[in-house]
């Protein structure tokens, strides 16, 4: 089974500073069709308007993964973590007992995109911890990467869930298959461009809701950028 969720069906937020789209249920937007999908809680597109930003915020219990799409995000927290995030890094704060952080576009005239992920964990009550790593764009052209895993496999950021995430840039004739457990559900969230999904033809911020399927295949991008999830029922 495969479903499409078109761009604009996304919960919508404009708060001038940052403008959001939730692909689900996420503060004032409040789906009981889009709760999640698996473990994959949130996926929030945000565009933070220049010298903006979260102020100081606390977290718990929850992998957050942030996967920046241009400019830079500056992101402090309670564990003494000072880092810039740019383009190509994937960020994974694993909250635990609990964080505090903050984060926030030092850009004087440019704004940041970014996707902000949460899973949730398969184990609670964790020492809070911090990691960050670069994924070049040859790693990710016409194939899958994957860049966070419950065991840092192929040196992807390691999650304390039972989820796995890969990247991938796809154009022209370019295909990449995946095998799917059919006990398993997967999200395929295309960031940009255009790319067909076991078929289905994806345009910037669709994404396709796939469950007991055995195999995922990606083909025909055109300036395709794209996430996929393998995520527990």
């Amino acid at each position: 089974m495969l479903t499409v969720r078109k761009s604009q069906e996304r919960g919508h937020a404009d708060h001038g500073w940052l403008k959001s789209f939730h692909s689900f249920s996420f503060a004032g937007y409040y789906d009981p069709q889009h709760m999640g999908w698996g473990n994959l809680r949130v996926i929030n597109e945000d565009w933070i308007a220049a010298g903006k930003g979260f102020g100081t915020h606390g977290h718990r219990d929850m992998e957050i993964v942030t996967y920046v799409l241009s400019g830079s995000l500056a992101h402090q927290d309670s564990m003494g973590n000072i880092k810039a995030i740019p383009p190509g890094d994937v960020q994974r704060m694993s909250a635990g007992t609990g964080v505090q952080h903050s984060e926030f576009n030092h850009a004087p005239d440019a704004t940041t995109h970014l996707l902000q992920i949460w899973i949730e964990p398969n184990v609670t009550g964790i020492q809070p911890s911090y990691e960050q790593k670069t994924f070049l764009d040859a790693e990710k052209q016409g194939q899958l990467r994957l860049v966070a895993s419950p065991d840092g496999a192929q040196g992807s950021v390691l999650i304390h869930a039972d989820a796995r995430l890969y990247a991938g840039l796809f154009d022209a004739d370019q295909i990449a298959q995946l095998t799917l457990a059919p006990s398993r559900k997967s999200y395929v969230h295309l960031v940009r461009g255009e790319l067909d999904v076991n078929g289905e033809r994806l345009t910037t911020g669709d994404a396709a809701l796939l469950a007991d399927e055995t195999q995922l295949t990606l083909a025909h991008g055109k300036d395709a950028e794209v996430l996929v999830f393998d995520l527990s029922f």
